[in-house]
């Protein structure tokens, strides 16, 4: 198979350098004949596209495709517009992977093909959160890594024409939130089956949580409202409710886990900064996660009413 890895980007150039770099190191395996990585810059104002044109012979692998800032479902369309492989493979930008992370997802994959005698599966690999720069790999798998999501951008490989009768990404989707999810269903209707792959391996970096993330935090909960709705007008089912936290019963259960809001992110910030200060900072995120999840549900509630939707 030709493998093209899909990665949108937008002003995350020093982490980008250590996702390109692994992308180059990748082991060769029967499955793979070859693989590129189509980088698709969303309007970079860090100087990204001259820095990797500057960069080319490090990253022999890497086609650049720029566009104006028009968000991750744009870039990755367009990425696959430009893709010359007959299977895509979607990382994030701020993802570092191993070195056998291509030839997993083509053994899984090859694997999965034969056995159903198509090839409408994708598989779905690990990925695994750290706050280390230095050496995102070493970081260990936790409980909090598992995710339960259908189809998620961050770590998967699919064959380009599945893809493309799916529909691709909702461009609709321009702010923060569910437009992989969103395809994820649409895929899911179609009878395609997801293949875990654990061993294709990506470590997601972000930096350690600071209190001053907080306004940032709180606003991407309100555009994960509004984007949630454009989900749920989409598939007005059951199942997209609970994907997207749109029932009562989430809401009671944040109300609850809050106290009704007195627990918040104004009264936790004494324990969140001695948590940081003394080097817990992701029991600090997991501990705010509580009233951003409240603020959440709140917003895509108002959403719901303005919008008269119940």
């Amino acid at each position: 198979m030709f493998v093209s890895v899909v990665i949108p980007t937008y002003n995350r150039r020093p982490i980008l350098e250590k996702c390109l770099l692994a992308l180059e190191r990748q082991q060769a395996c029967r499955e793979i004949d070859r693989y590129e990585v189509v980088l698709v810059d969303d309007g970079s104002t860090d100087g990204t596209p001259d820095w990797l044109r500057g960069a080319a012979e490090r990253f022999p692998h890497v086609r650049l495709i720029e566009q104006s800032h028009g968000g991750p479902a744009e870039g990755r369309n367009r990425g696959v517009d430009h893709a010359h492989g007959d299977v895509i493979v979607f990382i994030d930008s701020d993802l570092v992977v191993t070195d056998s992370f291509l030839s997993c997802h083509a053994s899984s994959l090859v694997r999965s093909w034969e056995a159903r005698g198509d090839r409408l599966c994708f598989t779905y690999g690990a990925v695994v959160n750290t706050a280390n720069f230095e050496q995102p790999t070493a970081e260990r798998h936790k409980l909090r890594d598992l995710s339960w999501a259908y189809f998620a951008t961050g770590n998967v490989a699919i064959a380009k024409e599945v893809l493309q009768r799916a529909g691709l990404f909702d461009t609709g989707f321009r702010l923060y939130g569910w437009e992989d999810l969103e395809l994820g269903e649409r895929l899911r209707r179609m009878g395609v089956q997801l293949i875990k792959c654990p061993a294709a391996v990506g470590y997601h970096w972000h930096p350690a949580l600071t209190l001053d993330q907080i306004p940032r935090l709180i606003e991407v909960e309100g555009e994960r409202a509004r984007m949630g709705l454009v989900f749920f007008r989409k598939h007005p089912t059951r199942r997209v409710r609970f994907i997207i936290q749109f029932t009562w019963l989430h809401r009671l259960l944040w109300e609850l886990l809050t106290l009704g809001g007195l627990i918040n992110e104004h009264s936790l910030r004494p324990l969140l900064r001695w948590l940081i200060r003394h080097g817990y900072s992701g029991t600090a995120m997991e501990l705010l996660r509580l009233p951003l999840n409240r603020i959440g549900v709140r917003a895509l509630f108002q959403e719901a009413r303005l919008a008269g939707l119940r």
